[in-house]
């Protein structure tokens, strides 16, 4: 099947919705209200919001300050049970990455404590001692002194991850570190363009292996990079990394066959034809709703309701009818499903249908958000057990048990930080809808 036309560029006025900080883009518009009496799944703003305060500051950053962080060396140990307890201290380079990015954000946006732009400046000084030369991947695992572990990635995550770190470090850190994102950024993306056999998937008993082919969650991490990299500086070369990411995610892996977005399609964009080509990516949510973000700065309301019509179908095509809570598709056409729930593909959801209801008060995006929020701190959250943070990683009942390998840094921080964000904007805006395209 050909790959659908190449969508425009343009560059709207309007900023980001989701993720910025506390300015009014000037294409917003006060419109009726959206909430039921000021209440959002049964909670008013402000007590929506203290929720979302309380997870932040009262558990999350007292449990990684106390347990996570390390003072001496600089990063994050993440490799802890649920009460703390260290299992080892070995780093890895996505959480030193995501760490540097959770901390900086934090700063930048939240809270600006130094303390919080320190942690991520002792990261920062931590992974660059690590840095590799050349086009070479960063390693995947350090001690806890920063010898590297293991060979080097195979894969470009760990590299972006850093990167995004990186880029949001600047804002506070200096430029410098905005030019390095950028280096590897362009250094991530010629790897995935050129490495002879770079990720190639293996033939199997029924299908063809796959050489060099296109990967979904790459498109995702190098858009959420490069859209956050423009926030800061406008730069021609990383805005067309968002207009090529933008053609793959919403042309190149969608599948109207079944309206869904495939994780994996030819290195020349074409849709494979093999079970290679049914396995539907897990990070739609996310990444639609960086997709809409990115139509609302450009002032494109055609990318934004394809954007959003494509979220929607995915939220309800993961949902578990039955338990409740999203998990992924593996194989379209033989039924076959991961019933895994990860924190993070719950969070997703949170994250889309909140922004969704800000800027347009869609009654379907304040339902499914309050679906999403009543099942996930049902479910994902500790407390019931006398415990802080959050299951990270469930099976399909999302069933607790007493101890984990290890915390995550990013995915639920993230969420709360974001989402926190956007619900200062609403209680700012009298819980109207943005209308930003009225």
């Amino acid at each position: 099947m050909k790959r659908r036309p190449f969508l425009g560029a343009g560059v709207g006025a309007a900023a980001l919705l989701a993720g910025c900080k506390h300015r009014k883009p000037e294409a917003l518009k006060n419109t009726r209200p959206v909430t039921d009496n000021g209440k959002l799944a049964g909670l008013s703003l402000e007590e929506l919001r203290e929720n979302y305060r309380h997870d932040l500051f009262d558990e999350f950053l007292p449990f990684v300050e106390k347990y996570v962080i390390d003072r001496e060396y600089g990063g994050f140990m993440c490799n802890v049970d649920r009460d703390g307890t260290r299992i080892d201290t070995e780093k890895s380079t996505w959480n030193e990455g995501r760490g540097i990015w959770v901390f900086s954000f934090l700063y930048n946006n939240i809270d600006s404590d130094p303390k919080w732009l320190e942690i991520a400046r002792k990261s920062v000084d931590f992974i660059l001692k690590t840095r590799p030369e050349g086009v070479t991947l960063w390693h995947k695992r350090f001690t806890r002194e920063g010898a590297p572990l293991g060979d080097p990635d195979t894969l470009i995550y760990s590299d972006l991850f850093v990167a995004n770190g990186l880029q949001e470090f600047s804002k506070a850190g200096g430029d410098k570190y905005w030019d390095m994102s950028k280096e590897i950024l362009l250094k991530c993306i010629d790897i995935y363009d050129n490495r002879p056999g770079y990720a190639s998937l293996k033939p199997t008993k029924t299908s063809p292996g796959v050489s060099r082919p296109r990967i979904f969650s790459h498109w995702f991490q190098l858009v959420r990079l490069a859209i956050q990299m423009l926030e800061k500086r406008y730069d021609p070369e990383v805005q067309a990394v968002v207009n090529r990411c933008i053609d793959a995610i919403m042309n190149a892996h969608y599948n109207p066959g079944f309206r869904l977005i495939t994780e994996y399609v030819s290195h020349d964009l074409y849709q494979i034809d093999s079970d290679y080509g049914k396995e539907i990516t897990s990070h739609a949510q996310e990444t639609l709703w960086l997709v809409m973000q990115e139509a609302v700065r450009r002032g494109d309301k055609q990318l934004f309701d394809k954007a959003v019509e494509r979220f929607k179908r995915h939220v309800e095509v993961l949902w578990d009818d039955v338990y409740g809570g999203l998990f992924s598709l593996k194989h379209v056409d033989d039924n076959l499903w991961n019933m895994n729930k990860p924190l993070w593909l719950q969070v997703e959801v949170l994250f889309g249908t909140l922004t969704l209801f800000e800027i347009t008060g869609d009654p379907w995006a304040k339902e499914w958000f309050a679906k999403m929020y009543s099942y996930f701190r049902d479910k994902f959250y500790l407390k019931r057990y006398g415990l802080l943070l959050w299951i990270f990683y469930g099976d399909r009942k999302v069933t607790f048990r007493p101890h984990a390998l290890r915390v995550g840094i990013f995915q639920q921080p993230r969420h709360l930080m974001i989402n926190l964000l956007t619900l200062d904007r609403m209680i700012k805006n009298g819980g109207k809808a943005a209308g930003v395209f009225q």
